[in-house]
Order: structure tokens, then sequence, then C-alpha cells
């Protein structure tokens, strides 16, 4: 009798049965940078999803900005729902959901966060990045407001946080653990 092993049938087994190609795609989808995507599929295969996620926070965080950027591109700004680069429409829900909360603020508080976002673009040259599941559009206001205060390479890598902290819940999604 042949017995299952986690590798090929456990959670990380969904991306070790992927092709290279479907498997990047995937990993794009949770995260948006296609460095990060490519180095991580070239790991496989992982014996379980915390062993993924090891690595995927270990090469994320080897990566340069211009990584990262990429990767911040492929979310719309918080209130909004495009993004400034095309992505999947897998990608595209998963922004929506994780956003869902802010959908139901005033219009008030939404036009502060539309003015926020733009102040904040201005400052850093790129859009602010937070990983939005489960706050408001108030929360997320305010700290958007409180990262403002901060300089660009210390908010690089506080977004730079944010977005793998996306990238996890993404890549648990799609591995059907959460």
């Amino acid at each position: 009798m042949e017995t299952k092993t986690e590798e090929t049938d456990g959670h990380a087994g969904r991306l070790n049965r992927l092709s290279a190609d479907e498997a990047e795609r995937a990993l794009l989808d949770c995260c948006g940078s296609a460095r990060w995507a490519r180095e991580v599929a070239a790991l496989r295969p992982f014996p379980e999803v915390g062993r993924l996620l090891d690595a995927g926070e270990r090469v994320w965080f080897g990566l340069d900005s211009d990584d990262w950027l990429e990767a911040f591109r492929a979310h719309p700004r918080i209130g909004e729902k495009k993004a400034a680069d095309a992505v999947s429409e897998g990608a595209r829900r998963w922004s929506e959901g994780e956003q869902s909360r802010a959908r139901e603020a005033s219009d008030e508080t939404m036009g502060a966060l539309a003015q926020a976002n733009r102040e904040y673009e201005e400052k850093f040259g790129f859009i602010f990045i937070v990983c939005a599941t489960g706050k408001t559009a108030g929360e997320m206001l305010a700290l958007l407001r409180e990262r403002l205060k901060n300089d660009t390479e210390t908010e690089l890598r506080i977004a730079a946080a944010e977005q793998w902290r996306i990238t996890e819940l993404r890549v648990k999604k799609f591995l059907n653990v959460l």
C-alpha cells in the first residue's frame, strides 16, 4: 500500500505539483514580485507549508527595493479597486476582499483616505502598503497618517514587512490553510 507524503499530498503539495510556470504565476498572484515568485518556485518541493513560508520570507527580505516596489504596484491604493500594474483576476479578488471593510466607510473618511494616499505617494514615491485584512478605513487612515511621519528608508522597510504579511496570508489562502 502506498503512503501519502505531506510533500505530494499535504497543503504544500498543491504548489509542488504545479509546473514551474504555473507555480511562478500562482506565487506572483500572492506577492506581485516576479523575482520573488521565480526564486521561491525554484526552491520546490516544500515538505510543508511552514518551510515554504520560511523560504518565501527569506527570499522576500533578500530582494532589493526595486523588487519590493514591483510588488507594491500590484496593489490598488487603499480604498480603490485598480492596481497600478495589471494583475490576475485572483489577485484582484484577494485585494478586494482584504480591503472590504474600507468600502464601508463614510464619504468623508474615503475622501480623507484618498488625500492621505496622495500625500504619502508624493512623499515616498510608492503607494501606502498595509495588511488591510480586518482593518476599517478609519484604522487604515490612522496608520497612514502615522507612517507619513517616517523617513523614506524606514517607511520602505515597514511597507516591505506589510507586503510580506499580505503575501503570507495569500500563500495560505492559495494552499487552503486559512
